[in-house]
């Protein structure tokens, strides 16, 4: 099932998608009974009703939200694709342990929503087509099969990084947090088999140029590790997110690199989730105080 957050006739709205572009809603779902929220669902899931009418929404009708906002900031895995750290440096920067990064939930941009260039402060905006996880149940010092089985479902993010800012400030945390970086969506697939028998594609497109093209079979660190290993020590929640790594052929990587500009179409495609697109703008210039 592929679930979706959105907006119609300004009022918030969930519910499921299906193929034809149809929406069922909450209340068709849940009836009285329906969770406040698509994150108040994954924190408490109630038995789905069997719609007695027909999907009450159309995908292109209503405006798409953010799937859900995390209780914690974003976690990511960096150089979790070999050739993604080839073409970042060399051999030696394979990291030994998984290295982690946290994004700002305040970065989170939906489907279709505008990514500032932010062109007074970094000259380097980058984009990380990458599979994103997201989590079911509370767990800490899981297992691997504990973490398998807390996992809810996955998404698209695409993690636009400063990359002037990013070698600038050492940790990743600012270059990885301003404002739209984090664009995320458009639905969550829900998780239905052991993460032993799934596989994703993952291709970014840049202006209709694939730049990335890769699969999670190539990840060094597969996903339920990734999942346990946060787990150890630390509390993970119910919507909690975890960007899993991105496949080679980022801007830096390029010969000679090439950065996001104004007007630049990124799509992100994952096969069984779907396709996130976003648009780079100019930020709008603070005007000098007088």
């Amino acid at each position: 099932m592929k679930w979706i957050s959105f907006q119609v006739s300004g009022k918030k709205e969930y519910g499921i998608l299906m193929e034809k572009g149809q929406i069922f809603s909450s209340e068709q779902l849940f009836g009285e009974s329906r969770p406040p929220s698509l994150l108040a669902y994954i924190e408490n899931p109630q038995p789905i009703l069997t719609p007695e009418e027909p999907p009450r929404f159309q995908v292109e009708d209503v405006m798409i939200e953010i799937p859900i906002t995390p209780p914690n900031n974003i976690m990511a895995v960096g150089k979790n694709y070999y050739e993604h750290v080839l073409e970042m440096g060399s051999e030696n920067d394979v990291p030994e342990k998984m290295m982690i990064f946290t994004k700002s939930r305040n970065a989170l941009l939906p489907h279709a929503g505008r990514i500032e260039l932010h062109q007074s402060i970094t000259k380097q905006l980058d984009y990380e087509g990458e599979l994103a996880v997201v989590v079911g149940k509370k767990i800490k010092n899981a297992t691997l099969d504990e973490a398998d089985q807390a996992i809810f479902g996955f998404t698209i993010l695409n993690d636009i990084t400063a990359r002037d800012l990013q070698k600038q400030h050492k940790q990743f945390f600012i270059g990885k947090s301003l404002d739209t970086s984090a664009p995320i969506g458009p639905v969550i697939l829900q998780k239905n088999q052991p993460m032993a028998d799934l596989s994703f594609s993952i291709q970014t497109f840049v202006n209709g140029e694939c730049r990335q093209n890769g699969t999670t079979d190539q990840l060094i660190i597969p996903i339920t590790q990734i999942v346990a290993e946060l787990s150890q020590g630390h509390t993970l929640l119910p919507g909690d997110i975890i960007a899993t790594g991105t496949p080679k052929g980022v801007g830096k990587g390029m010969v000679p690199p090439q950065f996001l500009k104004e007007g630049d179409q990124i799509e992100i495609n994952i096969s069984d989730i779907g396709t996130l697109k976003n648009t780079v703008v100019r930020s709008t210039e603070r005007k000098e105080e007088k």
